[in-house]
């Protein structure tokens, strides 16, 4: 059984959007099956990482973006070949940014039944997502006669889980709501700076200084958001936010996938589980420990979810069976994964 059985959204942005479609595409050998393990993607990117972010040829003249994105490219592609977004095992949410018309382009199953023109291949969705300003070429495709000229998905969304909770009350009308979120790590003395670095990303500003203005003004307080959904309509141990407040420095650029420093995340991540759970405060800012590991939330969540899969099981073989469905009424909760 994969994730996608258990979670009724997974959603991410930029890796996190190709992590996303890697949970949930289908495997080709076997459709109900998904297309990667949990730890199928970390050996992916242990793997593949070096090649996607190799340094260009000294004699390239094309400094800017960083990399070229043709390994990227082609090892997405192939994995993704032509499975589009209303294949997958289970809904996904990945948000994109049009460059050329400037607003943000959410990828979601919910949305399919009125925008088909979203229903692009999973390949042109994830190279759209992660296709970071200054380290990555802009991703051109056209779907359904649309054009879509798109940027990273990070600029209109860098934190995940209030689209994807957005997209569930909007689609479903359903407000009881059990959300993971998973961020990438932050260091203590994070700042907004790296995107004026270097002559390429100065020159990317100076060229889209509106994308920047319209993505930076459009994607803070989520936080702040979440709060108030948690605490106005369902339990706050619903939403458990999982994430490194104080990564080391040197493991912070997002293009170093050397074997050192991917081994060094790993451990990273693997020592989260034995850290407190940490929650916001909205009105310092600053993430407060609570008397739990992180861990001990992981298997309380997986006990609800479990709970909640073979509550639904029972009913849908009761339905099968023309059978009224007696018994402990369902949470009826939407499950949502947040990368």
């Amino acid at each position: 059984t994969s994730l996608a059985h258990y979670f009724d959204v997974i959603s991410g942005t930029s890796t996190g959007g190709l992590m996303t479609a890697m949970l949930a595409a289908p495997n080709s050998s076997n459709s109900n099956h998904p297309l990667f393990t949990p730890s199928e993607v970390v050996q992916f990117y242990k793997i593949y990482g070096p090649d996607i972010f190799r340094a260009r040829d000294w004699w390239d003249l094309e400094k800017c973006p960083k990399y070229d994105g043709e390994f990227l490219r082609d090892i997405t592609r192939k994995i993704l070949k032509d499975t589009r977004l209303n294949q997958t095992l289970t809904n996904v949410v990945i948000p994109s940014f049009d460059e050329r018309k400037i607003y943000p382009v959410i990828f979601s199953n919910f949305k399919l039944k009125t925008e088909t023109y979203l229903n692009a291949k999973l390949s042109d969705i994830c190279l759209s997502t992660s296709a970071a300003p200054t380290y990555l070429p802009p991703h051109q495709f056209e779907n359904a006669g649309v054009q879509f000229d798109m940027v990273d998905g990070a600029m209109a969304a860098n934190n995940l889980a209030l689209v994807a909770v957005s997209e569930v009350i909007q689609h479903t009308g359903n407000k009881e709501i059990m959300l993971l979120s998973l961020g990438t790590g932050i260091t203590a003395n994070n700042k907004l700076g790296g995107i004026f670095d270097g002559v390429c990303q100065l020159g990317w500003l100076m060229n889209s200084f509106d994308v920047f203005s319209e993505a930076l003004y459009s994607t803070d307080m989520t936080h702040y958001y979440l709060a108030t959904v948690f605490s106005g309509l369902v339990p706050q141990d619903n939403y458990l936010r999982i994430e490194e407040y104080n990564l080391d420095p040197s493991m912070e650029e997002m293009d170093d996938a050397s074997p050192k420093n991917m081994d060094k995340l790993e451990k990273v991540g693997k020592n989260l589980l034995s850290q407190s759970v940490r929650r916001m405060n909205i009105n310092t800012f600053v993430p407060v420990p609570l008397d739990q590991t992180n861990a001990q939330a992981l298997d309380r969540l997986a006990d609800k979810l479990y709970a909640e899969r073979l509550l639904r099981l029972k009913r849908k073989s009761m339905e099968k069976g023309r059978r009224p469905f007696i018994g402990t009424v369902e949470a009826n909760s939407n499950r949502i994964s947040a990368a």
